[in-house]
């Protein structure tokens, strides 16, 4: 724990009265993502103006039940990268195994979905519509089970036996 009380030293958190005001109303309101307002009480806690706690990184940690590197990690990108940065999601793509189906791939796998099946056969099967966006070059490779997915995304999913867009027979009482 001492090496991460050296962070405290190196990332001291000086809030305007503007940014404490902001951060209190925004912790007050509640209507934004657990992860901001999270971020916002730890700035708040660190705080070493006239009107912050100064509280250390662990002191933070225990009190707002998370962890010290994630209370070190807020501090340095409100010194490193500003005010609204520290309170952003900061979306990593390395952290996410990238999407096989981009944009223009998932259209042709749709549109080959909607298409007539193969001969000899009723519909296209998850198994079938595999074998195909890689026999058309559409994707290296897929599974069907991200095929699958893929389509569950769409309103009108051909594969499906029940795509939920035809209305229900009501029964009468009995």
């Amino acid at each position: 724990m001492a090496g991460k009380e050296i962070a405290v030293k190196k990332y001291v958190v000086k809030l305007s009265g503007e940014e404490r005001e902001l951060l209190e109303t925004l912790i007050r309101s509640g209507k934004h993502a657990a992860r901001k307002l999270l971020k916002a009480r730890i700035l708040l806690k660190a705080d070493v103006s006239e009107a912050g706690e100064g509280w250390s990184d662990s002191q933070i940690a225990e009190a707002l039940d998370t962890s010290v590197d994630t209370v070190a990690r807020t501090r340095q990108r409100l010194v490193e990268e500003g005010f609204e940065s520290a309170l952003a999601y900061k979306y990593s793509p390395a952290s996410a195994r990238p999407r096989i189906f981009d944009g223009a791939a998932e259209a042709k796998l749709i549109a080959l979905a909607c298409s007539t099946p193969p001969a000899g056969r009723a519909r296209w099967t998850l198994q079938l519509l595999e074998e195909k966006v890689v026999e058309l070059s559409i994707v290296e490779r897929a599974s069907d089970n991200t095929i699958g997915r893929t389509l569950k995304k769409t309103v009108s999913n051909p594969t499906c036996k029940s795509n939920g867009l035809s209305r229900r027979t009501v029964t009468p009482h009995s």
